[in-house]
């Protein structure tokens, strides 16, 4: 094991240069090895977890979802305010920022960017939550690619450009992450199912988190700084891929079924009744049904 980690560190070290030795000694971040055997982990689980449940009751996990939810919601603001108040006190430029030219205020960027890192490791859970209460239709080639992908992708990072340029698309992504975790979490809990209406516009967030991130990532390209050229492109890249599989999400999730629930309440009102309530339905319709005729009593 040991000469196959000298052996990636030698590679790596031909392909992209030195590392970081800011982040020397950090918890997970000096060998590739863990990053890869967690990975590969979560594939395993993925792949073999829904055929363990396959004859098996689902669980509920209503409790721990909600703790685990708020514990993501909070973390999530936190980064995202620490990442904010960060690039204020090193004075950040928009357009391209190195990766050693703002002093403290980097390694604080640093320290953050850790926790974003190990954040990915943590989000794995969404994706064992789903297998254990078989919502197997939610584990797509989107999510698993994206889960995999982002542990991955920030071990590099960590270890070659962990500051500067690195820090708009994980400020913008902790921000949609304080609104995605905090939607999971109340939808938890069933009394708040009904007022829960953000879910799309949650999509809509990350579809423009991926372009403004596209937009200032070429910014470094046109005007560039102290901040690797092939870090930028690949960034670039990686975001095309989101909008592509995120764009097909929302068109299959929201289109279709918007034009299917038209279909439906069309019918709906020619027989005299109302599908939904509050303009709500979809995958509470089942509650929405029960609020109904108690509306219709209280006429």
């Amino acid at each position: 094991m040991e000469h196959f980690d000298a052996s990636l560190s030698t590679y790596f070290k031909a392909w992209l240069g030195t590392r970081d030795p800011r982040v020397k000694g950090w918890f997970l971040l000096d060998n590739y090895i863990p990053t890869l055997v967690c990975s590969i982990l979560y594939l395993l689980i993925v792949w073999l977890g829904p055929k363990y449940m396959k004859m098996r009751q689902p669980f509920s996990c209503r409790g721990i979802l909600v703790v685990y939810n708020l514990g993501l919601t909070l973390l999530s603001l936190y980064m995202f305010c620490e990442l904010v108040m960060g690039v204020w006190e090193g004075k950040y430029n928009y357009f391209c920022q190195g990766t050693h030219s703002a002093g403290e205020a980097d390694m604080k960027i640093i320290r953050v960017l850790w926790w974003y890192y190990f954040s990915k490791l943590i989000e794995f859970m969404d994706t064992f939550f789903f297998i254990l209460r078989k919502n197997n239709h939610q584990i797509t080639v989107l999510h698993v690619y994206h889960h995999a992908s982002m542990f991955n992708i920030w071990w590099f990072v960590m270890n070659w450009v962990p500051c500067g340029h690195s820090y708009f698309g994980a400020t913008l992504n902790s921000f949609i992450h304080v609104l995605m975790y905090s939607y999971y979490g109340l939808s938890s809990i069933p009394s708040m199912r009904p007022y829960l209406w953000w879910k799309k516009y949650i999509t809509q967030g990350q579809l423009l988190q991926f372009v403004l991130t596209i937009i200032q990532t070429t910014c470094g390209v046109i005007w560039p700084c102290a901040f690797p050229l092939g870090w930028l492109y690949f960034q670039i890249g990686y975001m095309i891929s989101l909008i592509a599989l995120f764009t097909n999400f929302y068109i299959q999730t929201y289109n279709k079924k918007g034009a299917s629930r038209r279909r439906e309440q069309q019918k709906d009102h020619q027989n005299g009744s109302v599908a939904a309530v509050n303009g709500h339905a979809g995958r509470f319709s089942s509650l929405e049904n029960n609020v109904k005729p108690r509306r219709q009593r209280k006429d």
